[in-house]
């Protein structure tokens, strides 16, 4: 995946790590959701949304990025 992304985007996207999770979150705005899951990652607090269609997701998003010593 890393070598399609550079072909594809090029060198300065700095894609190194893929999580395989079982789902993803449903919300209205993608937006706020990628802030989210960048916060998780970089080990930030982060505040539930009120729009997520089940909050535990991001529950399942933190579990599997603790497994992998992200966040």
């Amino acid at each position: 995946m890393v070598g399609l992304i550079r072909e594809k985007i090029g060198p300065v996207a700095a894609f190194k790590t893929a999580i395989t999770i079982e789902r993803l979150p449903k919300t209205r705005s993608g937006k706020i959701l990628r802030s989210t899951i960048r916060k998780i990652a970089d080990g930030e607090p982060f505040n539930m949304l009120a729009t997520i269609d089940d909050p535990a997701i991001l529950d399942e998003i933190k579990s599997a990025m603790n497994s992998r010593n992200i966040g």
